[in-house]
């Protein structure tokens, strides 16, 4: 006669469930950073498409106006105009900051820089991200997982080195790696923030008013009226960046910042294919180690958090 599986107390779930159930989040989490890494960089390639000509400023301006009707129906699904309600001004005030300092470096970069360089310089985050969870988020960061994020990092570092030593822009550079840092303050921050219960629609919607109003009033002085084109690229821009926003947000508000920053590597793929075919800013053979050196540390960690269910 079979054994009957042991008792457990009153509405607590067997160990099994639980695994299944924190397995099943991870999957759907480290899902969409996936899905936003790869919408993330066709808005790149439209920021790109600019060319520079537009004030910097107006671009984050549109990025941000036309990503807030895209973003209504999520307010509406949250329960209406009650969703923008929050008992935490101060973080938002503080992701607000981080978004903005990502934003604009990573939105300068892609003037001056190849399109699949600034993916590879921006993929710096995980390093900012993995050290500054541990004081931040309090996150226990273990061997093997910290060897494969700093793995992904020496995968950046064999695309952008050659690339630097033969004259890259040394202020886009530098743009973007502060970017670069201001994106993992505000995951850090959106963690905080799922931690204490704001909803996604909460998250996602005081982001694009306050950067909409920060950046209006940043754009004032030096205005210049977009062409009939470049209000079909800044249109572009604000749609594709809402959905991916979305995306990111709520992976990131489930799922632990170290176990999903290593999979926006992914987004390199886009914009090296992206990069290639549209500016024919064609990769190297670093180029591709380094792409398969990123793509190895991010399916490892899939591999040991979602299916071995293992945190270190």
């Amino acid at each position: 006669m079979p054994e009957a599986p042991a008792a457990t107390p009153s509405g607590t779930a067997p160990p099994t469930t639980d695994r299944a159930r924190r397995s099943a989040a991870r999957r759907r989490a480290v899902l969409m950073i996936l899905g936003a890494a790869g919408i993330f960089s066709v808005a790149g390639a439209l920021v790109k498409a600019l060319g520079g000509q537009m004030p910097l400023a107006q671009v984050v301006l549109f990025r941000n106006l036309f990503a807030i009707p895209a973003l209504l129906p999520l307010l509406w699904q949250a329960g209406g105009i009650t969703a923008l309600r929050t008992r935490n001004p101060g973080l938002h005030a503080a992701r607000l900051a981080g978004g903005l300092m990502g934003m604009v470096g990573a939105f300068y970069g892609y003037a001056v820089l190849p399109l699949a360089t600034v993916t590879a310089l921006g993929f710096t985050m995980p390093l900012f991200l993995t050290l500054l969870s541990i004081p931040l988020l309090g996150e226990r960061v273990g061997p093997r997982r910290g060897a494969a994020v700093l793995a992904g990092f020496g995968g950046v570092l064999l695309m952008t080195l050659p690339a630097g030593a033969s004259g890259g822009d040394p202020l886009g550079i530098l743009a973007v790696l502060l970017g670069a840092l201001g994106w993992a303050l505000a995951m850090i921050t959106i963690r905080r923030m799922g931690d204490a219960g704001e909803s996604n629609a909460t998250i996602v919607l005081w982001f694009a008013i306050g950067a909409t109003l920060v950046s209006a009033l940043a754009s004032l002085p030096g205005w210049v009226w977009p062409s009939p084109g470049q209000w079909a690229l800044l249109a572009g821009i604000g749609l594709v960046s809402a959905l991916a926003q979305v995306m990111m947000t709520e992976g990131y508000r489930r799922g632990e910042a170290t176990l999903l920053a290593p999979f926006e590597y992914s987004a390199i793929l886009w914009t090296t294919a992206l990069g290639a075919v549209v500016w024919a800013e064609l990769p190297d053979g670093w180029d591709f180690a380094g792409i398969a050196v990123l793509v190895a540390s991010g399916l490892y960690i899939w591999h040991r958090e979602v299916t071995l269910g293992l945190k270190r």
